[in-house]
């Protein structure tokens, strides 16, 4: 957990910085317009939780991922991923603590697009603001864990970049944060339900319906394995990995 704090403190302080890195954020307003727009929100109650929510998780993914990217280029470029590599502490949680940071401040997105809904007349009613509150948790823990995953596979590249931008928008769509996942394919149904985005989007908007959560222990079970499942294979594959580029000397530079 030390390397894990000590990797939560680092990013802080480096967003605190460079708070450009937090430019995501600016794009939240300009995403819930469109989905207000395009789901006419203020005469359909029902849909106005959608055009909120998705927003958020829009962010918080995109967020996490491109940090996941930069993270491990930047610090070969500035020349401390060697030394880093070289202490005790596991990469994987030193990883997944500077992701969580960016994985707490981009929850700014869900106040940013509740105040979009507001300024043009819609206001929501959270029927079960436990299930909201657990849900946020819930869904900030699964995207640094998966985040972290993806961030060990970049520790074998050049360059993260283009392996960001192929997992951001065809994770929205299959996650069904978008569009329902019942408007797609039914075999692309069993590939939404392992993006934990899916998972996600179904528990914050039970929060916004009257009534009974039922599907809420499942939704967490299956929320926490794939956490849980990201988080292993980050450990087990960080460790795989850098044997590998120990060996042929190409931690530097992939």
């Amino acid at each position: 957990m030390r390397a894990f704090r000590a990797g939560l403190s680092l990013q802080a302080a480096l967003l605190w910085r460079s708070p450009g890195n937090l430019h995501v954020l600016a794009t939240v307003p300009l995403y819930t317009l469109i989905l207000l727009a395009m789901t006419d929100a203020s005469h359909q109650a029902g849909l106005a939780p959608n055009a909120i929510i998705a927003p958020t998780l829009m962010a918080l993914w995109t967020m996490a991922l491109f940090t996941a990217g930069d993270l491990i280029d930047r610090d070969r470029h500035d020349g401390t991923l060697e030394p880093t590599v070289a202490t005790p502490a596991p990469l994987a949680q030193v990883i997944t603590g500077r992701i969580c940071a960016v994985t707490a401040a981009s929850l700014i997105a869900f106040a940013e697009a509740w105040v979009v809904g507001l300024c043009f007349g819609v206001h929501l009613s959270v029927h079960h603001p436990l299930t909201l509150v657990v849900g946020i948790l819930t869904t900030s823990l699964t995207t640094a864990c998966t985040a972290a995953l993806i961030a060990t596979l970049l520790v074998l590249t050049r360059g993260g970049r283009p392996y960001q931008n192929s997992l951001s928008f065809p994770f929205y769509l299959l996650s069904g944060i978008v569009v329902p996942i019942e408007v797609l394919p039914h075999w692309v149904h069993p590939i939404s339900r392992i993006i934990y985005l899916s998972w996600s989007a179904d528990l914050l908007r039970s929060a916004f319906r009257p009534e009974e959560p039922r599907q809420l222990p499942m939704q967490l079970i299956a929320l926490g394995l794939l956490a849980a499942a990201g988080l292993a294979c980050a450990s087990v594959l960080m460790r795989r990995v850098l044997d590998r580029v120990r060996i042929l000397g190409t931690l530097g530079h992939a």
